[in-house]
């Protein structure tokens, strides 16, 4: 069966060499005989393969020395918990910015382990900007702040970063890899893999060395950085496949120019589908220009009804997984790293076409 273009917010598309490559080697993975998936985590191979995810992820990066790359389970709503339970040591207060449903998942979670202010919030315009950075007012002591860099359900990212005293700690589950940065701005990066890094399964945490050790005394020990820390992401058996096919994306963005070569072909889908979204007389973006993401783009027609005719109509047209999310309804087109420049293009090709029979029907 061909391809579809899958729009899927995650887990997500992959590369199709990378899928080639996994195919091949599922049976055996180089000389070793055996399937990655067979293979003991304590091995020899596999610990190439983990050494290597790393390596590969520290370079694309360009992560400093004073950083531990860590491999975890749980996703990145374990995070949630992690971060307040190993972070809140000093001033037992945290600052968070509110941009959207993940964010006010991890403002509850975080409550539960010490004082949790929300110094910004664009949740009185449902979540369609991200905050002034420059009307931050930080008096008080925190032992951090945190933020979610793009907003996977609200199309949302930040285009710079807020100044802080404090560690600053940032979700990049949706947007990591996407683009260039300086990771020496941020005392933690957590990443769920499942968007564009690799299947699901995989959570990657990216932390400066002085947040590690201080722990909550009562925090359990599979929620301790140190421990996976000092147990090199092998205190238990982690997720060894997902790592295995990590590997593998990295190799292909490394392939594939880096990071500044992927970011230049993220503005252009990007910037090819809100193009035709603005002139458009039946679709429209609810997210504020300055502020729009370019992995996950929200539009929606003019009524819920023609909203179901065009994803019932895309379906069938090979244009999967375009629904938005059910907090927000409408239509959203994730367009991760390893979405082809021509699925973006079929996809506003049919957008035209769509529009174009509905105006007819109109005049009619």
């Amino acid at each position: 069966m061909e391809r579809v273009f899958n729009f899927s917010a995650g887990p997500s598309v992959l590369p199709v060499p990378v899928l080639e490559k996994v195919q091949k080697e599922l049976v055996s993975y180089g000389t070793s005989g055996m399937s990655v998936m067979e293979m003991s985590h304590r091995s020899a191979e596999f610990e190439g393969i983990i050494k290597k995810c790393e390596s590969l992820l520290r370079e694309l990066l360009e992560i400093p020395s004073n950083y531990k790359v860590l491999f975890l389970q749980g996703g990145a709503s374990t995070q949630f918990s992690m971060i307040p339970l190993n972070l809140l040591s000093k001033y037992k207060k945290a600052a968070y910015i509110n941009t959207g449903t993940w964010s006010k998942k991890a403002i509850s979670e975080a409550k539960k382990y010490g004082d949790v202010h929300v110094i910004a919030s664009s949740e009185d315009e449902n979540f369609s900007y991200i905050p002034n950075l420059e009307d931050l007012a930080l008096f008080e002591p925190y032992d951090y702040l945190h933020i979610t860099t793009n907003n996977t359900i609200e199309g949302t990212k930040y285009s710079t970063y807020p100044k802080t005293n404090s560690p600053l700690v940032a979700d990049f589950s949706s947007n990591i890899l996407s683009e260039p940065i300086d990771v020496s701005k941020f005392g933690l990066i957590y990443a769920g893999a499942q968007k564009n890094i690799g299947p699901a399964g995989l959570t990657i945490v990216i932390i400066r060395d002085d947040l590690i050790g201080s722990a909550d005394k009562n925090c359990p020990a599979m929620l301790d950085y140190k421990t996976h820390v000092e147990a090199s992401s092998l205190y238990n058996t982690p997720p060894t496949f997902s790592i295995y096919v990590a590997m593998l994306v990295l190799e292909w963005i490394k392939e594939s120019g880096g990071l500044n070569s992927i970011y230049q072909t993220n503005l252009l889908k990007a910037q090819l589908l809100y193009d035709f979204i603005d002139q458009s007389d039946l679709f429209s973006s609810p997210v504020k220009k300055e502020n729009r993401s370019l992995m996950n783009i929200p539009f929606t027609s003019t009524s819920d009804e023609l909203n179901k005719q065009f994803l019932a109509q895309a379906n069938s047209a090979g244009l999967v997984n375009l629904e938005g999310h059910r907090s927000v309804g409408g239509m959203r087109a994730s367009i991760y790293n390893a979405m082809p420049l021509e699925g973006v293009e079929k996809l506003v090709q049919f957008m035209s076409q769509f529009e174009k029979k509905i105006v007819e029907e109109i005049v009619r």
